[in-house]
């Protein structure tokens, strides 16, 4: 009997190394390992990148959706780049904020039902804060298929520059489409980054850290005031 189970163990822990292989060697853990990003994976439930962008660290990981726009999978990043604190820029495919403003008027129309109802995104008080900028330096295709919401212009301008707007126009194919949920934005120091994984494909993923990282980069340029910790 013993002899039985301690094969049974045996087998088990091979298929623990074998697996443990396979993911450091995988196509992801290799691009990262390329582009000199820290990856770990979460046990076939998601994965997590990390780096840095002008000593700034940054984590971007897929998972479970956490808002209920998001169907499917989820990419989501944050870094903390100790921007001026009252800078509020917001990026927003426009579908997307059609929706939403859709949904806050049916909302805070009753207000029991906004009273009654916490898991309200925070996105929908944004459309309520922050009016929507514009300039014609971006192209007209940019307009159509994102939002773009500020504390106060200069913000934006700062922030959105053409290099931006264009990595945002241009994912591989197949790639997110305009109907798909996606938002960047600038926030209390920090710079985020939310959307549905859809296509969930290595090109998507691999578009997705060039905007971000991009996006930390170009707020760090144009908005950085290194607020001391």
């Amino acid at each position: 009997m013993f002899e039985r189970l301690k094969k049974v163990f045996a087998r088990n822990d091979a298929d623990v190394v074998e697996t443990a292989l396979s993911e450091a060697v995988s196509p992801l853990s290799e691009w990262a390992s390329t582009q000199g990003f820290g990856y770990a994976s979460a046990g076939g439930k998601g994965f997590a990148l990390t780096g840095k962008v002008r000593d700034k660290a940054w984590k971007l990981e897929s998972g479970p959706p956490s808002r209920d726009y998001i169907e499917g999978e989820e990419l989501r990043a944050r870094a903390d780049l100790r921007l001026n604190p009252d800078v509020a820029v917001l990026i927003m495919n426009r579908p997307l904020k059609e929706a939403l403003e859709k949904r806050a008027d049916s909302v805070y129309s009753d207000s029991l039902q906004t009273t009654a109802d916490p898991g309200l995104p925070e996105e929908m008080r944004w459309l309520a804060m922050y009016p929507e900028v514009g300039w014609s330096s971006l192209v007209p295709e940019f307009w159509e298929r994102y939002a773009v919401l500020a504390d106060q212009r200069d913000h934006a301008l700062a922030w959105v520059d053409r290099n931006l707007a264009e990595l945002l126009l241009h994912w591989p194919a197949p790639g997110p489409d305009a109907q798909t949920p996606f938002f960047l934005m600038l926030l209390r120091g920090k710079a985020y980054l939310r959307m549905q994984y859809s296509p969930a494909d290595m090109a998507t993923l691999q578009h997705a850290a060039i905007i971000y990282t991009s996006a930390c980069d170009a707020a760090l340029a144009g908005l950085s005031t290194d607020i001391p910790l």
